[in-house]
């Protein structure tokens, strides 16, 4: 069984229809780490209080979450805003479960990443076009056909395949719309003298690298499977987990041509708040 020394996921939505539960517990059985963070929107209060979708499978994950707690692991969780409620009890230990706004992770190679769920920036992406193109019923019937997509996959004998993430990524500006947040990520982990950014949120996995550090993002449990990992030495992967699961990305060495010098685009309107809590930790 793999052994990590961190493991970071988010965007599970249990409680939801379209949650990967199976996947994810197939996940937690087979994968063990030292700490494990919980890096927001784990139980999705808000879908629930229309209608609630809570499979065995779901239950299992949260049975195993609390079994993880009460062994070895640290289990950290950062509500994100679809947990938000839970931001109100952030401080405290539940069930062995550290509830915290933020928090930092050192690496094994003692680097320093600013750990939160990123909802943070929804101020600084609020005007691109893909909140107006991608909305909650155009990404809620993605969703759907994502679903259906994979069961008659799975009656094919064919393995999962994101079709909502396929259809997205053909979007220029949900592409724009994901480098945005990415810069916005990077600029805060400057400001605040950090080495990287760790978050969910905007269910796309992946990285990105600039002078001024590392953009990690673990992905989701809905759409994509997938979880960041760091390996005893230090360095960073993205694990996706289904029928067959495979290391997709290893974090970069180089920056990314485009952000670097003259050609990076200049994101300096962050919340306020939010740099507030940054300078702070």
């Amino acid at each position: 069984m793999p052994h990590y020394r961190s493991v970071f996921i988010s965007d599970v939505h249990l409680g939801t229809a379209d949650c990967q539960a199976e996947y994810l517990l197939d996940f937690l059985e087979q994968v063990h780490c030292d700490t494990l963070y919980l890096v927001g929107d784990i139980v999705d209060l808000i879908a629930m209080q229309r209608r609630v979708h809570l499979s065995p499978a779901h239950g299992a994950v949260i049975q195993k979450l609390l079994s993880i707690a009460a062994g070895a692991t640290r289990v950290v969780y950062v509500p994100g805003n679809h947990d938000e409620f839970l931001r109100r009890f952030c401080g405290q230990t539940v069930a062995g479960v550290e509830l915290r706004q933020k928090v930092v992770h050192t690496t094994a190679d003692g680097r320093r990443f600013m750990v939160c769920h990123g909802d943070q920036f929804d101020q600084v992406v609020r005007c691109s076009p893909l909140m107006l193109l991608v909305g909650d019923r155009a990404h809620g019937l993605l969703l759907r056909l994502n679903r259906w997509f994979n069961a008659w996959r799975r009656l094919q004998g064919k393995p999962y395949w994101s079709l909502a993430a396929w259809i997205k990524g053909r979007i220029g500006s949900a592409r724009t719309f994901i480098r945005r947040f990415e810069l916005a990520a990077l600029t805060a982990a400057e400001k605040g003298h950090y080495d990287g950014f760790i978050c969910g949120h905007i269910h796309s996995a992946g990285f990105l690298r600039s002078p001024e550090g590392l953009y990690c993002n673990d992905g989701d449990w809905v759409e994509h499977c997938t979880a960041l990992v760091e390996q005893a030495d230090g360095q960073l992967q993205l694990l996706h987990w289904s029928e067959q699961p495979a290391i997709i990305a290893t974090e970069p060495e180089a920056p990314a041509p485009e952000v670097c010098g003259d050609r990076r685009p200049v994101i300096d309107i962050l919340p306020a708040a939010f740099l507030d809590q940054v300078n702070r930790i």
